[in-house]
């Protein structure tokens, strides 16, 4: 991928100042789905419950719908994004964010918080999301996994601090005025990100992506162009579909349900809450470990892997108990579930090419983000049936090693196969 300059001299790459720039301008972008995500939204149940007096299971319900609705339109934002680029849909993106966030604030029965659910499942943890890793995908290719490492650690460190921050305001000042603040805030941050930060591919700046034509190491300038549909023919499309599904199934259960899981095993309730913590920091460990070693990796290797770690860390809550046990059990489960993201978001583009990546990847997201509204109803009902979680996790534990067998089984694409024949040992092994 290269563009004509004025001078004579050739176009730089992207490894330089500008290519960080938009690393931190994304990183920034994803950490600002927080009024989106899980962990934030968990804040305002109680107080809607109490000030509303609306049950809990009509607000599981309402979180349900949202996010099943939210994943439908994920697809759909991908087209748009391969259309317009990243930078116009994330202008857009914030903007509507930050208004459905507002109109929470002033929100007084279910059928409007329902409707609020939807838009910022879609917007905040889909959308956004999509936008800020789809943008960077497109100005790296020697580093991608690297520069989507420091990406989703960022983002995710971010994202971590949202309920800390949310829990002291809603206690001082109301959820109404925090749902104020996270919309003015969205809007504070993302709108100038995406008209002042972003720009949609390198040319746009008189450079080309790492590793793209003039860079004789990687022999051509694409591996794989596929389109949306063809992409979907390939097994290994579903293979990585299945692998974020299942991850954010199994892992948005075992968040939903950690205070009670780990209370079961012998912690203190405030023991359990502070699990998250060692989650964090193993997540962002492993988000920027797996960045950097996915570019040198095989699918074969990498993909399996991250899998095999999250059976462990299910096997492992089966069995955790108070000190040590717990804190191994938070760095695996926190390592495994941001290694799996970072693994995706890296191979999409790496397997099927640039020219159809919002697309390829909308639908990637909008199958992760649905999966997520099963998890927690699913171990509910198991713990209901046999008085703890050990039946669920165990039966859960199944899923990932299913996927990583696919994943050692599943043909590649064929210009993966091709490119793999051509690439030096600097790069990954065959």
């Amino acid at each position: 991928m290269t563009t004509t300059l004025p001078s004579t001299s050739a176009p730089t790459p992207t490894g330089g100042f500008h290519g960080w720039r938009i690393v931190g301008f994304a990183a920034v972008a994803l950490a600002m789905t927080a009024p989106g995500q899980t962990v934030a939204v968990s804040a305002f149940v109680d107080p809607l419950i109490a000030d509303l007096g609306i049950s809990r299971s009509a607000i599981s319900t309402a979180y349900l719908i949202g996010t099943l609705t939210g994943a439908a339109a994920l697809p759909a934002v991908g087209r748009l994004v391969d259309r317009y680029g990243a930078r116009r849909c994330m202008l857009v993106i914030g903007v509507v964010f930050g208004a459905v966030l507002v109109a929470l604030s002033v929100v007084s029965g279910i059928v409007g918080l329902t409707a609020g659910f939807v838009g910022i499942r879609m917007a905040g943890q889909g959308a956004l999301g999509l936008a800020a890793t789809t943008v960077t995908a497109h100005w790296f290719r020697r580093r991608r996994g690297f520069a989507l490492g420091v990406v989703s650690a960022v983002g995710a460190a971010g994202i971590s601090l949202a309920p800390l921050l949310l829990e002291r305001l809603i206690a001082v000042h109301g959820w109404r005025t925090a749902w104020l603040v996270e919309g003015l805030a969205v809007w504070a941050v993302v709108i100038p990100v995406a008209v002042f930060g972003i720009r949609n591919r390198p040319e746009d700046v008189g450079q080309r992506v790492d590793g793209g034509e003039g860079d004789a190491r990687f022999g051509c300038g694409v591996l794989a162009d596929l389109s949306h549909r063809r992409a979907l023919r390939t097994p290994y499309f579903w293979v990585l579909a299945a692998s974020v599904a299942t991850s954010g199934m199994l892992t948005t259960a075992v968040a939903f349900h950690q205070i009670s899981l780990l209370t079961e095993r012998g912690l203190t309730a405030a023991a359990a809450a502070a699990n998250f913590l060692p989650q964090t920091i193993a997540g962002i460990a492993a988000t920027l470990l797996v960045g950097a070693l996915i570019d040198r990796t095989s699918p074969r290797v990498v993909l399996p892997a991250a899998m095999v770690g999250l059976t462990v860390a299910l096997v492992w809550a089966t069995r955790v108990g108070p000190g040590w046990s717990a804190l191994g059990f938070g760095v695996a489960i926190g390592a495994a579930s941001s290694a799996i993201r970072t693994v995706e978001a890296a191979l999409t583009p790496r397997l099927f090419g640039l020219g159809h990546l919002g697309a390829i990847r909308g639908t990637v997201t909008a199958v992760n983000v649905g999966s997520t509204a099963f998890g927690p109803v699913l171990f509910a009902v198991g713990h209901d049936i046999t008085g703890s979680y050990t039946q669920a996790l165990l039966i859960g534990s199944t899923l990932p090693l299913a996927v990583g067998v696919a994943a050692i089984l599943a043909p590649l694409p064929g210009a993966e196969r091709r490119s793999r024949r051509r690439r030096p040992r600097d790069t990954f092994p065959t």
